[in-house]
């Protein structure tokens, strides 16, 4: 029997500003990221390229103060509505879709 790889028990989590509904991130979650981030309160995920558990904002000081969590009708895929405490992309910008496919970039950073 073939064991069962990582990232199939992996749920797509969407990320959104809750007040204004902007979609900021989309990460992915596992058992335990969803776990300790309903018991903290704080967004935690799995990094699919650093193969482990992960606290947003951990190293950067910016966390998701967790509004309210949302899971669609086949329950794979999560909706998280978040408080942003700076920004949410790792490239400084406040969401990781602030450019259009051809490259230009429709958004500022910080």
């Amino acid at each position: 029997m073939m064991k069962e790889s990582h990232d199939l028990r992996l749920r797509p989590a969407i990320v959104q500003d809750y007040e204004t509904g902007e979609v900021l991130m989309l990460a992915y979650m596992d058992d335990e990221a969803l776990r300790l981030t309903r018991e903290t309160g704080k967004a935690h995920y799995w990094s699919r390229s650093r193969s482990k558990l992960w606290k947003k904002g951990e190293s950067s000081g910016h966390e998701q103060i967790v509004k309210d969590i949302l899971i669609d009708c086949d329950e794979d895929t999560l909706l998280l509505k978040v408080k942003q405490i700076g920004v949410a992309c790792h490239t400084g910008y406040r969401s990781c879709f602030y450019r259009r496919i051809d490259g230009e970039i429709v958004a500022t950073q910080g």
